[in-house]
Order: structure tokens, then sequence, then C-alpha cells
């Protein structure tokens, strides 16, 4: 890895909130700002079955920037899932989840035993659950999360787009990250989208 290669690898994608972004496409901007269930939804739009593929998980150090999100310190470790979600063999979108310690205790130590089965179907039947603000970004090749989220693809996109939101669990933060992928239909199964409220 070159030193430029390695500068725009440790850089960090930029995060706005929900004002309209330069380039982003009408139909994308469907999927990233509906504030509902993603797994819902993928549900609905999939003619075959849907499901989780578990990528990687277990202990890590979060980038810089996740680490400032949740309030950790650099050198900290936390739960880290990634996974695809897909629709039939057709990977749709690639999640990573961050859980410090701290909200792994009690009823949070469930979620490092979800397996196969979709982190949303527990955030969002869970009444003790709220979300905060959504982000969206756009990746690029060379970036951190752009290499994870296509590892394995011979042929990456140039850009791809994504969402984050800090969610908190009985007041304990995880960081769920969404990145759509260039197989996720354009045509979504809604036909508007709401600005996303947030978390009282």
């Amino acid at each position: 890895m070159s030193d430029s290669d390695s500068i725009l690898f440790n850089t960090p994608p930029r995060w706005q909130d929900q004002r309209p972004a330069h380039g982003l496409p009408a139909d994308l901007a469907r999927w990233l700002f509906d504030p509902g269930s993603l797994t819902r939804r993928l549900r609905q739009c999939c003619p075959n079955p849907f499901r989780v593929r578990v990528l990687w998980q277990g202990w890590s150090r979060p980038s810089r920037d996740e680490a400032h999100v949740l309030h950790l310190r650099l050198d900290a470790l936390a739960w880290t899932r990634e996974v695809q979600l897909l629709c039939g063999d057709q990977a749709w979108v690639f999640a990573r989840t961050l859980i410090p310690a701290a909200t792994l205790r009690g009823r949070g130590r469930r979620l490092t035993q979800l397996g196969s089965r979709p982190l949303g179907e527990v955030l969002f039947t869970d009444p003790n659950v709220r979300r905060g603000p959504m982000e969206i970004a756009r990746f690029v090749p060379g970036q951190r999360l752009h290499q994870r989220a296509f590892a394995g693809f011979t042929e990456p996109p140039e850009v791809i787009w994504g969402r984050r939101s800090l969610f908190r669990m009985d007041g304990r933060p995880l960081l769920v990250c969404e990145i759509f992928l260039p197989d996720l239909p354009a045509s979504s199964p809604f036909t508007h989208w709401t600005p996303f409220r947030h978390e009282h």
C-alpha cells in the first residue's frame, strides 16, 4: 500500500445529516432515509428467501470516527459484527455494528448471540430501544468501509452510499452502519419517504 493509499484507507467517510446530498440518486434516497426496519423493507422487496450471512464477528478496535460517536477511547474494544443481507444469493446490504462492552451487560448480552438472525428484528421489536439521528455518506475505493463492504467482489463500483445511526438499548449505545450494494433494486416497496425523527 502506497502512502497515498494508506492515507485514503484511514480517511473516514464524510458523514452528513439528511440534507439533500449531491449525486445521490432519488431512488436510493428512499432506501437511505426510510426510518423503519430495513430488514422488514428488504423482505417486502425480496422475491426469494431473505437471509443473513455473517462475515465476521468478535472484539475489535473501532476506527477513530466510530470511537468518537460511541464516546470510546481509541484503544477500547467493541463487539463488532459484519454481515451481508441477502435476497437469495444476491447481497443487497453490507452492515457493520459496533457494541461497546458496557452495552452488553444485562439484556444486551443477547446481541452477541444473534447467529444468522437479523439485528433489526431485535432493535425494532424492543420498546426500550431508541434510534438517534441518521447520517449518510458516500464511499469510494480505497476507504476502509468500501474495502470491507466489497471484500470478495471482483469489480466493486466507484461510489456507493450508506447510512449509520446510533441506537440506545436501555440508554446504552450501539452503532449500526448499513451500506447499500449495487444489486439492491432501485425501486423500493414504498413510494415515499418521510424525514427521520430524532430520538426523544
